[in-house]
Order: structure tokens, then C-alpha cells, then sequence
């Protein structure tokens, strides 16, 4: 089969785009599976926890979350108790609960853009608009795994720090569920994230390069005004693409600029000797 045709061509980029549909799909659930994992550890309790036994037939249960201490007994009676004041709260804390809250809004934002710039869905526009839609949405979630993976690994690394001091002295606690799921939950926005930023990167280049390729309906001027074009060229300044860039969206040219009038008189200035002489 001839690759060079041009039936050959729009087959090979209609796959490409069905390749491409498809993993923004898978990309789009991981990033939700993640967001709802991350959101579902502020109600978990146990953060941390740490298992005493006070004799042999007793034992106490101490775990703690971002909004309480509870601890509970061998008859199962738990009692809470939820921190009392902001201002006496350690710095950790209030910066583990402002990352986790700024991953849930950035993954909350970032499924909204993933779900216009998705070429299933049809909702950004041109090809060029979605595309950089997609790499957008990429970069927030990107930044949503990386917020809430700062925060589940500073929470969990001074458990571990604690627990390891042979000095601390106080009673010492494990990681909890809450840390695992969150753990969980960032490496997936992470992944989705960094696969929509490059698919979402390569798409908005290849399609501005192949913009004309790809719609040979469109006129040439606009093709030429979307692709990129060659600075160097003594023609270039003077050709019509290059005057006529405000175009409305009905195909209507605008009255041309007193400077575009001026360029087009040069341009004819310059070339009509050549022409009469071809005449």
C-alpha cells in the first residue's frame, strides 16, 4: 500500500487520533480514581495510630487524623476528641491540610478542562484549541498528585522520624490507612497527569504543523496564516497572509490599514517592471 497517498495519510491520522482518544480516556479515569482517593482520606481517622497494652487482658487504641485524636478500649467504647484550637496546632498540620485541599480544587479543575479538550467529548473547538486544553488539564493534575504526594509523604515522614528516635520518649505511632490510600491516590493523578501533559504537548505541535495537511478545505491564506512560516523570506512581509490576519470568522475580509495599503504599494512598485518585462 502506497504511505504517501493522501487516503493513506488521513487513515494513518485517523488512527493516530483513535490511539490518542483512547489514552486520554484511561488518563482521565486514573486522574478521577486518584482525586477521589485523595478526597476520601480527609474522613479516614486513622492518619496514624499507635496500639498500647496496659496489662494482659487490656489494651488501648490511639489514632488520630488532621481533625481529632480518639483512642478506644477493649469494650470498643471510642472517645474523640477534636483539637481544640488552630493557633496551638503544630505547623505540619496546617500545611498538610492546605496542600490536600489545594490538590482536591486543582483535580477538581483539571477534570473540567480534561472533559472539554478530550477529542471524544467535542466541546474545545479546533483541534489546536483541545490540545492545548489537554496539556492545561495535564499540568493541573500534574500539580494536584505532586500537592497532595508533598503532603501524605511530610505527614507520614515524621511519624517515621518519631518512631525511629530513640530519644522521643513519648508514645509512638504508625502509619495509618488514611497515608497508604493517599499514597495511592497521588501516584495516579501524577502518572495521568504527566501522560496527558505530553500527549497533550505533542498533539498541540504536530497539529499546528499539519494544520493545512490535515483540512485541505480551508483556504490557503488561513492555512498559511496558522502554519509556521519562514522569517527569512524577502516575500514573506508582502504576501497577502501576512496582511490579511485579521479575519473574521465569516470569512470576511477587514477594510486593510493604511501600512497594508502602503506594503501592497510596494509590493506592485517593486514587481511591476518584472512583469511588464515577462508581458
Amino acid at each position: 500500500e502506497d504511505t504517501s497517498s493522501p487516503y493513506s495519510t488521513r487513515r494513518h491520522n485517523m488512527k493516530y487520533r483513535s490511539v490518542v482518544m483512547y489514552i486520554e480516556i484511561g488518563c482521565f479515569v486514573a486522574c478521577v480514581c486518584g482525586w477521589i482517593l485523595v478526597c476520601a482520606t480527609l474522613p479516614i481517622q486513622y492518619w496514624t495510630y499507635s496500639e498500647v497494652a496496659t496489662s494482659v487482658l487490656t489494651n488501648s487504641l490511639t489514632f488520630s487524623n488532621l481533625w481529632k485524636d480518639c483512642m478506644t478500649d477493649l469494650t470498643g467504647m471510642v472517645d474523640c476528641k477534636v483539637f481544640p484550637s488552630l493557633l496551638s496546632l503544630q505547623m505540619y498540620i496546617h500545611l498538610c491540610r492546605a496542600t490536600i485541599f489545594t490538590s482536591i480544587v486543582l483535580g477538581f479543575l483539571g477534570a473540567i478542562l480534561a472533559l472539554i479538550g478530550m477529542k471524544c467529548t467535542k466541546l474545545g473547538g479546533s483541534e489546536i484549541t483541545n490540545s492545548k486544553i489537554t496539556l492545561a488539564a495535564g499540568m493541573i493534575y500534574l500539580a494536584s498528585g505532586l500537592c497532595a504526594m508533598f503532603a501524605f509523604s511530610w505527614y507520614g515522614n515524621k511519624i517515621i522520624t518519631e518512631f525511629m528516635d530513640p530519644t522521643h520518649r513519648t508514645k509512638k505511632f504508625e502509619l495509618g490507612v488514611a497515608l497508604f490510600v493517599g499514597w495511592g491516590g497521588s501516584s495516579l493523578l501524577i502518572i495521568g497527569g504527566l501522560v496527558y501533559s505530553i500527549f497533550g504537548g505533542r498533539e498541540a505541535q504536530s497539529t499546528r504543523r499539519n494544520w493545512c495537511t490535515l483540512h485541505p478545505e480551508r483556504p490557503l491564506l488561513t492555512c498559511l496564516n496558522q502554519s509556521k512560516r519562514k522569517r527569512n523570506s524577502h516575500l514573506h512581509r508582502f504576501l497577502p497572509s501576512k496582511l490579511s490576519r485579521r479575519k473574521t470568522q465569516k470569512n470576511l475580509w477587514v477594510k486593510p490599514t493604511t501600512r497594508e495599503n502602503m506594503f501592497r504599494l510596494i509590493y506592485i512598485t517593486v514587481h511591476f517592471p518584472f512583469i511588464i518585462s515577462l508581458n
